[in-house]
């Protein structure tokens, strides 16, 4: 009974903290909707191409380029013919359209603005493709002219080549990671609220009365570790469905297993604060040295910008960082069903856990008082 009441106290003072209390909602969903925002073209896989403007001169005896520049212009490809081939060049050169095209009789010639590379590349590719057939065609007609028609017909084409992806397009957009990793991000910043949980017993002057209290060390200590984590948990979950509510934020079908893993995350947060407030003397350490190894943790494991195949010795700090597992873990579970990165994430949560409680608990044992 005494721990549950110690542990209700915990909860009701960390939501009576006005400061605290918005700090850990209303933080990481502003920071959801400015970063989410801010850098939404950074999570784009495609490039939006606009209208493509060609200009052309055709003095070929029957090369057929009407059909291609029809079959073009379903592609947002637009064609001007020009007949003086000269300012063609320099219009192109100026930058006002992206190519220029001259048809002839030995051949086809394409000239390209070097400033719209990707608009050329696909003018260029698409040019390739009708030069290819207009060659077999030319072969044809010397060989066999009677074939041309069939040779060419829809019909009877065949897929010789079976497509597979072995990587599935399906990636984060900007909210759907930073509503992952500002979630991960606040449930760290609970080791600061946890590292206090002690410490302002003692700076209260309330610790002996709690001391003298017909309860036990172990009591006191449980309730308040578990006080801490239910109020961090309802923080987290908050946070969670209000991205999953007001930012449509993707957090997959497997709601169950993500909450497990946010859940281990608070126990080490938690542990983390109880396990650095009874390694340091002084009561302001703590704070110190947990706001600076969160920032850090928070900066390499991707909670302000995407980090993307890191290398070296880069690569080895940000696998430091336990927001990289955890991040990675849940990303797995929404993104490809795939729940070994998220039990790896599970053990190293719990496990280091478990080394900052056996710290707090053998440095309490050791105390006279809290």
């Amino acid at each position: 009974m005494n721990i549950i009441n110690i542990a209700l106290k915990e909860i009701k003072s960390e939501f009576r903290d006005i400061r605290t209390l918005v700090f850990m909602l209303a933080f990481p969903i502003v920071l959801m909707l400015v970063l989410g925002t801010a850098l939404s073209n950074t999570f784009k896989t495609s490039i939006p191409v606009d209208n493509i403007h060609v200009l052309y001169q055709d003095t070929a005896s029957n090369s057929q380029f009407d059909k291609f520049m029809e079959a073009a212009n379903h592609s947002g490809i637009h064609f001007k013919q020009m007949k003086d081939k000269s300012d063609g060049k320099k219009q192109v050169k100026q930058g006002k359209y992206t190519g220029y095209i001259e048809v002839t009789d030995n051949g086809v010639q394409l000239y390209l603005n070097s400033r719209d590379s990707i608009e050329g590349n696909i003018l260029q590719g698409m040019l390739s493709s009708y030069v290819d057939q207009y060659n077999i065609a030319s072969v044809i007609m010397k060989n066999a002219p009677n074939q041309l028609a069939s040779a060419f017909s829809h019909n009877t084409q065949a897929s010789f080549i079976k497509e597979t992806s072995l990587a599935p397009h399906k990636q984060p957009g900007s909210m759907d990671y930073y509503a992952i990793v500002m979630t991960t991000m606040i449930v760290l910043y609970g080791a600061l609220s946890a590292s206090s949980l002690i410490v302002k017993e003692r700076v209260n002057k309330t610790a002996d009365r709690l001391i003298a209290a017909p309860v036990t060390k172990s009591e006191i200590f449980i309730g308040k570790v578990v006080g801490s984590l239910l109020s961090n948990m309802v923080s987290v979950i908050l946070v969670l469905f209000s991205s999953k509510l007001f930012f449509k934020a993707n957090w997959g079908d497997h709601l169950g297993m993500v909450l497990l893993v946010l859940l281990t995350e608070v126990i080490f947060a938690v542990s983390l604060g109880i396990g650095i407030s009874f390694l340091t003397k002084s009561s302001s350490a703590p704070r110190v040295i947990l706001m600076l190894t969160v920032q850090l943790a928070s900066f390499f494991g991707g909670a302000y910008f995407k980090i993307e195949n890191p290398d070296g010795i880069f690569k080895f700090i940000t696998e430091l960082s336990p927001l990289t597992w955890i991040n990675t873990g849940i990303t797995k579970i929404i993104y490809s069903n795939d729940f070994s990165a998220a039990i790896t994430a599970i053990t190293l949560n719990l496990g280091m856990a478990t080394l900052f409680l056996i710290i707090a608990i053998i440095s309490l044992r050791r105390r006279e008082g809290l």
